[in-house]
């Protein structure tokens, strides 16, 4: 009995190893994003000639990279035109990242980094995105604002202490907020652009833009950095030209409005004159 219990014990011993190794190669991180949105998987490597890299969503091949670069294949090369993702795959050529942009609700699923070198590992992403309706999805990625007004930029969702969160305009950053707000620029600090007009909120992360001018149209990018992914944002803002003026009537046509009247009135004048003095002459006829 006493040999049973120990071989038992060994045994037990031997799965809790083995399934201690494997969670220390095998992470799993959560990804929460909405429809449109752009996310990046990041795999925290650098690759050399003894890394091969390979991406897997839902089991199926996607992207693939080696160390010396002479393959690399994203979604078409990888699946032989089966298009899964339409040319909205980007692979890092430096870091094997994964960027999968203008993410959709079929896109929901687990994504899984398999990186083949001295020391073997796997990374998985579990990746949801929630739908948007395309009223609510364009009235979120599109502002519509008069010369003027103030628009807001809002992320979402509520800021995390370890997030990095920075604000683009065409390119160009313009406000940041670092996980333990120990630097956070906006304007001044970064490119000034803005002449004191934004307001950065070191809560949510949301960004507002005060007095509108025709020289803030454009694209705006919200970047969400976490250590093992990211998430990009993007919103365009339009001008709202919609107060139109009626125009008055041109002075030459009121003139000739006023023109017509007089002549119309001297007509009926000189025709009633015409009856008086026809009246009056056949009563001088009868005297």
């Amino acid at each position: 009995m006493g040999k049973i219990n120990f071989i038992f014990i060994l045994i037990s011993a031997c799965v809790l190893l083995n399934r201690g190794v494997s969670d220390v190669y095998t992470d799993r991180v959560t990804v929460s994003v909405i429809e449109g949105d752009s996310v990046t998987l990041h795999t925290d490597v650098k690759t050399n000639q003894q890394d091969r890299i390979k991406w897997y969503f839902n089991a199926i091949r996607i992207a693939q990279i080696n160390g010396n670069k002479s393959k690399i294949c994203t979604d078409v090369q990888c699946n032989e035109g089966t298009e899964r993702f339409r040319d909205r795959l980007k692979l890092d050529h430096q870091t094997g990242s994964l960027t999968i942009t203008n993410i959709n609700t079929t896109d929901t699923g687990l994504y899984k980094l398999q990186i083949i070198s001295s020391e073997s590992n796997d990374k998985t992403f579990s990746v949801s995105v929630s739908g948007v309706p395309d009223a609510e999805m364009k009235k979120m990625k599109t502002r519509s604002v008069k010369e003027g007004e103030s628009v807001t930029f809002d992320p979402g969702e509520i800021k995390k202490p370890n997030y990095v969160i920075m604000w683009y305009f065409n390119d160009t950053c313009i406000a940041k907020i670092t996980g333990d707000l120990s630097y956070n620029c906006k304007d001044v600090q970064c490119p000034e652009r803005f002449r004191e007009r934004l307001k950065l909120d070191r809560q949510t992360g949301s960004l507002t833009i005060t007095n509108i001018t025709n020289t803030d149209t454009g694209l705006y990018k919200l970047l969400i950095n976490r250590d093992r992914f990211s998430i990009t944002k993007s919103f365009d803002v339009a001008l709202n030209d919609s107060h139109v003026e009626t125009p008055a009537p041109s002075g030459g046509k009121a003139e000739k409005l006023v023109l017509i009247y007089s002549l119309l009135l001297t007509m009926v004048a000189a025709a009633a004159a015409g009856v008086i003095y026809s009246k009056s002459k056949q009563k001088r006829l009868k005297c």
